[in-house]
């Protein structure tokens, strides 16, 4: 190899990491021929005392989904039976193994990712992966996921693809390296040594130029350009188009052969690369003798060995766009005669569609079965780009519009949103049924939801409602759902409608009698009359439907996770253990069918009641679990958005100032009006933690005036202590007011212990002390461990003030000692200041760095201080056994451990609390 330093120092580095038991990814970017290849086959021979394992991506087969997957894993099958049966079935399920009729593809992810590391624990390994943009989607989103959940697996993974990966954006934040063009004197080296005769300076330098340093050009132009050319007698061609050059290089180089090895050629171009019989048998329906082959050996098109296969990919995709219709045609018929229809259905249609002259129903019926077949496999692009064909190829209108409509369904579901709308402008204008015409609003509204903004949705859904009319009840309440959930997080202004106007529709709706235990239809029923006729009329329906989720049987997730209308309208009656408890359901059931998008969304709601627990140290664990996996599945993470509230507690003021800019950038750009008012009510804690009443009260006052389910009650309290120590007693008292009314209507714990403090606060005379003592035993009595402690340091406060300072001390040391261990500084140093005042010292706390943790050292140490194996951490977490002791050895070693009965306690010093506390 010529030059490539930094190139081969990163593959170094990849191969060192494996070798020491930890793991690398690595991914080569560069055009058509700049040497991406030849480094992998570098990498391969540096590989001393490393498994190898390789796949390359080819363009006919980016249709069959898994099909690449297959192909890498087809070594490591044997192992299938160690994995947990979910993952077993659903790999079973995507490879076709296995009758089985559903494959998600985060379970395909895992049981891959785990496969992998079971062979790498006996052989570090290494995989390579060229040509990552011919890969089918299915193969290329698991690789990703693979690559994105390594840590200490003793396996490294090199993916080589051409500049255009961004279509997928799979890869885009794993280590990559640009590989550029070889440097002058590097290309000039390269270009000597691929030259037999003499090499002219001035031709040399030109040839070098007018590549760019492409490797395969040099080479290629090396054998191309003659003699007299090379040496500088005859003129060269000019410019030096490289890409293209190489392309008619190749097509001249193959249309020099015979008619036969040329037919031969665009047959092995269209047909799979794993499979020869199915070539040799094409190639005998169409009467090609196997001696065909030899004259493309002979020309160096094809590589003579047991693969008998392209010497570069360019030379097949080369072959293949130089065909005719009529050659096409024919060599797909012979590949659909020689494919077995039971064994690859798939191809089979595929191959009669590609092979038809025009509209044909009964290769369209075909391609509409195997379809089916590909979506049971969890191959949903796959699942698109055979019913987009298949409508193509049929005839009655309104058949094919159906068709057209399922594939933009099928591209929506498997991420590819570009091709959505194109697919839906083909089938609406012949769609005839009402819920077809529904079905494509849904679609269409779910595909902005990621491209335009969430604050489009709503309108659209109800766009959808309307076309439904009374057709189908049950998508009609799907709809519904999908409306105010995207509604009650957008907030208003909206596109074309409002919170209210979509709140009068749910509450519009007739009730489905046939819904199950655990639908969300009353919920948002609730959620739409507290809209709609006030909070006194939804109070009863929301508190039923609660109690009716808490009591089904089994939970599911829906389209829109579910559990941020379960936690809004929870908090809008005051019913923490029913958040904790259904949410922490629906995180289990996520959990087990890796559901990853659900289970992210339920951990960050988890995380905020954790904060309101008290338990900081939980809370971070799991919000860096749900980043965790929003990153695993592709999404784009904004940072710490979600933990301005957790930082507002710890009295990290910049933390919370730099995330709320954020938030309300993300709010406009997205159309995530909720984000304004988490950050408002961040803020306000911020402010009254520090003492800055005025400040406190400018915040809360417009959560206040917008009233909106959840925020609008959870603001109260803050409002009437912000008003009170502001000196706004007429504020206090509205807030004290709208308080007073709901939360007796609500009757929670939660509620009335918060009612209780703010009745003291208001308070002048001495009976604010029974309302004190009221709320700190009702917040005691529930997993609001921040809310009981906060009313400890009012009460405190209070008793001070009036010279009781041996009662206040007990208050106030308890408040402190609390908020000290769970490190809520700002509240922690209000409490120490008001012990000085009455004659008691409390001494700062020191962070204790030497035991700081990583989020995912803090993860799995949460999960081990639990009682967990390092097998049932690796399965919660989503990781490997081996990932798992890799994290357990640097706690053990930062935390000065020799035991895992240690855990738990070394997690009660300064700054940790344990770890979640709920079921997921």
């Amino acid at each position: 190899m010529v030059g490539r330093f930094a190139e081969r120092e990163a593959i170094e580095q990849l191969l060192d990491a494996a070798r020491d038991g930890l793991s690398g990814v690595l991914v080569l970017v560069g055009e058509a021929g700049i040497g991406k290849t030849r480094l992998l086959e570098h990498a391969a021979a540096q590989a001393t005392g490393i498994g190898l394992t390789r796949l390359v991506g080819v363009e006919a087969e980016q249709l069959l989904g898994y099909g690449a997957l297959h192909r890498l894993l087809r070594p490591h099958l044997n192992r299938i039976y160690r994995l947990p049966t979910r993952q077993q079935d659903a790999l079973n399920a995507a490879l076709g193994l296995a009758d089985i009729s559903h494959s998600d593809r985060y379970l395909v992810g895992l049981a891959t990712l785990a496969l992998l590391s079971s062979a790498a624990s006996e052989l570090p390994m290494l995989c390579l992966i060229d040509d990552v943009h011919w890969l089918d989607r299915e193969s290329a989103e698991t690789l990703a996921f693979v690559a994105r959940r390594l840590h200490a697996d003793s396996l490294g993974l090199i993916f080589a693809a051409r500049n255009d990966l961004a279509d997928h954006r799979l890869f885009d934040a794993m280590p990559s390296l640009h590989v550029g063009g070889l440097p002058a004197a590097d290309a000039r080296e390269l270009l000597s040594l691929a030259v037999n005769g003499h090499l002219d300076t001035a031709v040399a330098d030109s040839i070098v130029a007018g590549t760019g340093g492409n490797p395969l050009a040099l080479i290629e132009l090396a054998t191309h350009l003659g003699a007299e050319q090379l040496a500088g007698v005859a003129p060269m061609p000019e410019p030096l188009p490289v890409s293209r050059l190489l392309e008619e290089h190749f097509r001249q180089s193959v249309a020099a052969l015979p008619p036969d090895t040329r037919m031969l050629l665009l047959l092995m171009a269209a047909a799979p690369t794993d499979d020869m019989a199915v070539v040799w048998h094409a190639a005998g329906v169409l009467g090609l003798p196997a001696r065909s082959a030899v004259a493309a050996v002979e020309a160096g098109i094809l590589d003579h060995g047991a693969g008998l296969g392209f010497r570069h990919p360019l030379i097949r995709s080369s072959v293949y766009a130089a065909a005719s219709g009529h050659d096409r045609r024919r060599i797909h018929a012979a590949l659909e005669a020689a494919s077995d229809p039971a064994r690859v259905p798939d191809r089979r249609a595929w191959h009669r569609a590609q092979a038809a002259l025009g509209p044909d129903d009964a290769a369209a019926a075909d391609l509409d079965a195997a379809s089916d077949w590909a979506r049971a496999r969890g191959g949903y692009s796959a699942q698109a780009l055979f019913l987009s064909k298949a409508a193509e190829l049929t005839v009655e209108p309104a058949k094919r519009a159906e068709r057209y409509l399922a594939a933009a369904q099928a591209h929506l579901t498997s991420g590819d949103r570009a091709a959505v709308h194109p697919l839906l402008d083909l089938a609406v204008p012949a769609l005839r049924h009402p819920s077809a015409r529904a079905r494509a609003l849904r679609i269409r509204a779910t595909a902005e939801l990621f491209d335009t903004g969430n604050d489009r949705v709503p309108a659209m859904m109800l766009d959808a409602v309307a076309e439904l009319a009374d057709a189908d009840p049950r998508m009609t309440w799907e709809l519904l759902y999908e409306a105010m959930h995207a509604a009650v997080i957008a907030r208003d202004p909206m596109h074309r409608t409002t919170l209210a106007d979509v709140a009068k529709a749910a509450v519009a709706t007739p009730h489905r009698p046939d819904a199950p235990a655990w639908s969300p239809d009353e919920l948002i029923k609730g959620l739409a009359l507290r809209t709609v006729y006030g909070y006194e009329n939804s109070v009863a329906t929301i508190q039923e439907a609660l109690a009716k989720l808490r009591a089904s049987a089994e939970l599911h997730d829906v389209a829109s996770p579910f559990s941020i209308i379960v936690s809004l309208a929870a908090d809008d009656v005051w019913d923490i253990e029913a958040s904790v408890e259904i949410v922490g359901r629906l995180a289990a059931a996520d959990r087990s069918q890796g559901a990853l998008y659900g289970l992210s969304l339920s951990l960050s709601v988890l995380a905020y009641t954790e904060i309101r627990n008290g338990r900081l140290t939980a809370a971070d664990a799991l919000f860096a679990e749900a980043d965790d996996y929003a990153t695993a599945i592709g999404l784009t993470t904004q940072g710490d958005l979600n933990r301005a509230l957790l930082y507002a507690w710890m009295g990290r003021e910049s933390d919370v100032r730099a995330v709320v800019a954020t938030m309300d950038v993300v709010a406009t750009t997205y159309g995530l009006g909720m984000l304004r008012h988490l950050a408002l009510h961040a803020l306000c804690v911020l402010d009254l933690g520090m003492g800055r009443y005025d400040e406190a009260l400018r915040h809360a006052l417009p959560v206040y005036e917008e009233d909106v389910p959840s925020q609008g009650n959870l603001v109260l309290p803050l409002l009437v202590e912000a008003a009170v120590r502001a000196g706004d007693r007429h504020t206090a008292a509205l807030a004290l007011k709208r308080l007073e009314e709901r939360a007796q209507l609500a009757g929670t714990p939660w509620a009335l212990g918060l009612l209780a403090r703010c009745r003291a606060l208001t308070d002048e005379t001495a009976d604010a002390e029974i309302r004190y003592r009221e709320s700190i035993d009702l917040l005691a009595t529930v997993p609001l461990a921040a809310e009981h402690a906060r009313s400890r340091l009012l009460f405190g406060e209070w008793l001070r003030r009036r010279k009781r300072r041996s009662e206040a001390r007990i208050h106030l040391r308890a408040a402190y000692e609390s908020f000290d261990a769970w490190g809520a500084s700002l509240f922690a140093e209000r409490a120490r200041i008001e012990l000085l005042a009455t004659g008691e010292t409390a001494r700062r706390r020191v962070p204790e760095t030497r035991f700081d943790l990583t989020p995912q050292e803090r993860q799995v140490a949460l999960q081990a201080a639990s009682g967990l194996t390092n097998a049932e951490i690796a399965s919660r977490l989503f990781i490997t056994t081996s990932t798992v002791e890799f994290h357990l050895n640097k706690v053990f070693r930062k935390l000065g451990l020799t035991s895992r009965r240690q855990i738990a306690a070394a997690l009660g010093r300064p700054g940790f609390d344990g770890g979640p506390s709920t079921s997921d």
